[in-house]
């Protein structure tokens, strides 16, 4: 883990303790999506639906460092498409 991921950790305030977390514990049922039911203030429910899309890419925890967010992966992939040869029909 690099300094400044340390320094990120350590800036954690005390009363949020995530130790007795489970890293990735959700991760299977995000992939497949997940339903979330909302309740409305005159009783009545309602159920969604969640499933990613398919523009939906999940990292490994090994690339998080080198690719932090969207813009990120978005600029690495764009430089590699200006570099496959174009396919004549």
């Amino acid at each position: 883990m690099s300094d400044e991921n340390n320094q990120q950790t350590n800036n954690m305030r005390s009363e949020y303790d995530f130790s007795g977390g489970t890293r990735g514990k959700h991760f299977r049922e995000l992939q497949e999506g997940y339903r979330v039911i909302i309740h409305h203030n005159d009783g009545s429910t309602t159920e969604q639906e969640f499933k990613p899309g398919n523009n939906v890419v999940f990292l490994d925890p090994d690339l998080l460092p080198y690719f932090p967010d969207s813009e990120s992966v978005n600029q690495t992939l764009r430089s590699l498409v200006a570099l496959i040869p174009q396919k004549t029909t």
